[in-house]
C-alpha cells in the first residue's frame, strides 16, 4: 500500500508539472512583445511578419475595441501564433496604468519612427526585413475574419 501511495503521488506530481508547463506555454504565446529589436530577431528566425500596434489602452475606445474584438480572440491568436510577431507600443493616460520611464521613452521613439502622425489605433505590418507592408489606422468594427483577411491580403500584395 505504501508503494501504491508513493507511485500515485509521483504520477500526480508529474501531471501537475505537465499541466503547469502546458499552461505557461499557452500564456506565453498570448503575450505581446514590447521591444522592436526582439520582434525582428524572432520574425527573421521564424520567417514571420511583424505587427506593431500603437494603442492608448485606457483612453482610446477604438484601441480597446480592436484589442478585445480582434487581437484577444482565439481565432486571431491562433493565426498570429503561426504567422505574426505581435508588438504593442502603448500610451496609457491613467496613472495606475503608467509604464516605466524606460518603456515610455522607448514607445515614444518607436512612434517617432513608425507613427509620426500620432494615430490611434495604428497597426503597422512589416516584413521580417523591416520593410513596411501596410499601415492600418483606426478600427472600423471589422470581424476577426475580416481583419485577418486584411492582413493576409496586404502581405500577399507585398509578396507579388
Amino acid at each position: 500500500n505504501e508503494i501504491d501511495y508513493f507511485s500515485w503521488r509521483f504520477m500526480f506530481n508529474k501531471m501537475i508539472i505537465a499541466i503547469l508547463l502546458l499552461t505557461s506555454i499557452t500564456f506565453a504565446a498570448d503575450d505581446w512583445l514590447h521591444n522592436y529589436e526582439e520582434a525582428v530577431k524572432i520574425a527573421k528566425k521564424d520567417n514571420k511578419k511583424i505587427v506593431l500596434y500603437f494603442s492608448g489602452s485606457d483612453w482610446c475606445r477604438p484601441c480597446i475595441l480592436l484589442k478585445k474584438k480582434v487581437f484577444e480572440t482565439e481565432e486571431f491568436k491562433k493565426y498570429a501564433n503561426k504567422h505574426l510577431v505581435m508588438v504593442q507600443f502603448d500610451f496609457p493616460a491613467r496613472e495606475q496604468n503608467k509604464l516605466s520611464e524606460e518603456q515610455t521613452v522607448y514607445n515614444e521613439n518607436m512612434a517617432d519612427r513608425f507613427n509620426q502622425d500620432g494615430d490611434f489605433p495604428k497597426v503597422v505590418l512589416l516584413t521580417s526585413d523591416e520593410k513596411t507592408i501596410a499601415n492600418f489606422v483606426g478600427y472600423g468594427n471589422e470581424s476577426v475574419a475580416d481583419y485577418i483577411t486584411k492582413i493576409k491580403n496586404a502581405a500577399l500584395e507585398k509578396d507579388q
